[in-house]
């Protein structure tokens, strides 16, 4: 029997047809727009979600790498990537040897990334002049290196006030070894004018250590704070709540002083029942509507039985009017499996009349899905459209 070649021209189309069915095959029925995909097979998983915008409108978004086959113990990594088509397509632009947990931020109209070097590392900041292609290396304390020892973040919001740049981290550095109890909330902040890559530059708040006594002997520590500027003025500390009681979700405000140097706390006041406070969430505050907004999980009733942080399949949009009493106003993302099915670590952005973010989304896949509802296969965006709009209505129970 004589073989046939194939002509060059339809071998590669038929090639490329291939690798685009198996791209479908991926991602097909995932919600969103796909920006990253890795195989739970790889145990390589995709974490710490970030996104925003450049002055030319492009979107920036990044992510780093976490489980057993990634070095982010020794020198984490982060992928970024570009989009010019408003979110609706990606390029993977560049990768940071060395940064973990972090935000992406644009401040006088320049792009820096802030997180730490690897799991519990130093706290590091680095700028890119040319859109995320490129990147600072932080070598000393004039470069980015901006304390070293071991801290603890995540992508969350970075807050102009007062003159100041203002970012919540958490000192990792403990007696203890656990997660949770190691974690102490704290503040850091810098003057707008600063060089941000100087160490100087920056001034910190003490740091709150985990109590035990708090929330009568349930509490499980706290994490992932947002800065945020109260409805009087004042710079607070909003984190997630660690607790053991099952399907309970609790946030904490830490106050922070005017001049940015003490952090305090009252156990008596200080905590609130708020939607998805035991999973990491981003509150920002919205000059047009005058609320702040936030996207967080929902622990619907079937799984209420469950440990709070470890139901994700529910994402909701919600707002509030003084940062104390919230509303629902609607469902963005759900799935009915909470195991391994998760939509988290979301980072958002405002755009015009809509609301842009990106999740860590584990879910089905060719591979036979994700590894849990914890260790995502996925980099997704979405976009809330005239998400205002939304104010009204409240989701009913």
């Amino acid at each position: 029997m004589k073989i046939r070649k194939l002509p060059i021209g339809l071998f590669l189309l038929l090639l490329i047809s291939g690798v685009q069915f198996q791209l479908n095959a991926q991602t097909s029925g995932v919600p969103g727009v796909v920006v990253n995909h890795i195989p739970a097979s790889t145990k390589v998983f995709i974490g710490s979600p970030s996104i925003c915008i450049l002055p030319n409108g492009d979107y920036v978004a990044s992510h780093d790498h976490f489980g057993p086959a990634t070095t982010e113990h020794s020198q984490a990594l982060t992928a970024v990537y570009k989009s010019t088509d408003r979110g609706k397509s990606w390029k993977k632009i560049a990768e940071i040897h060395g940064q973990f947990w972090s935000n992406l931020f644009v401040h006088q109209n320049v792009l820096y990334i802030m997180g730490t070097w690897k799991h519990h590392g130093n706290l590091i900041i680095r700028r890119s002049m040319d859109g995320g292609n490129t990147w600072s290396e932080p070598a000393g304390s004039t470069t980015g290196l901006l304390r070293e020892g071991e801290y603890h973040t995540a992508p969350m919001p970075m807050v102009i006030h007062n003159g100041r740049m203002w970012r919540a981290i958490e000192n990792a550095k403990s007696e203890s070894t656990k997660w949770g109890l190691r974690y102490s909330a704290m503040m850091f902040s810098a003057p707008l004018d600063a060089d941000l890559l100087n160490a100087s530059s920056w001034s910190a708040t003490n740091f709150l250590t985990h109590n035990p006594a708090y929330l009568d002997g349930k509490f499980g520590g706290w994490i992932e704070g947002n800065a945020v500027v109260t409805p009087e003025g004042k710079m607070v500390d909003f984190l997630r709540v660690a607790t053991s009681e099952k399907g309970r979700d609790l946030a904490a405000i830490v106050n922070i002083s005017d001049d940015g140097l003490t952090a305090s706390f009252d156990p008596a006041t200080g905590f609130l029942d708020f939607v998805g406070g035991s999973r990491k969430f981003s509150i920002r505050y919205d000059n047009k509507s005058n609320r702040y907004w936030s996207i967080s999980n929902m622990i619907t009733p079937e799984f209420a039985d469950r440990d709070a942080g470890s139901v994700r399949n529910t994402l909701v949009l919600k707002s509030s009017l003084d940062l104390k009493n919230w509303t629902v106003h609607q469902v963005l993302l759900h799935h009915p499996d909470v195991l391994k099915h998760g939509f988290q670590y979301i980072d958002w952005q405002f755009d015009g009349k809509d609301i842009i973010f990106l999740s860590r989304t584990a879910y089905d896949d060719a591979f036979g899905g994700a590894d849990n509802f914890h260790n995502a296969n996925y980099l997704t965006f979405h976009r809330i459209k005239n998400f205002r709009k939304l104010q009204k209505k409240q989701l009913k129970d």
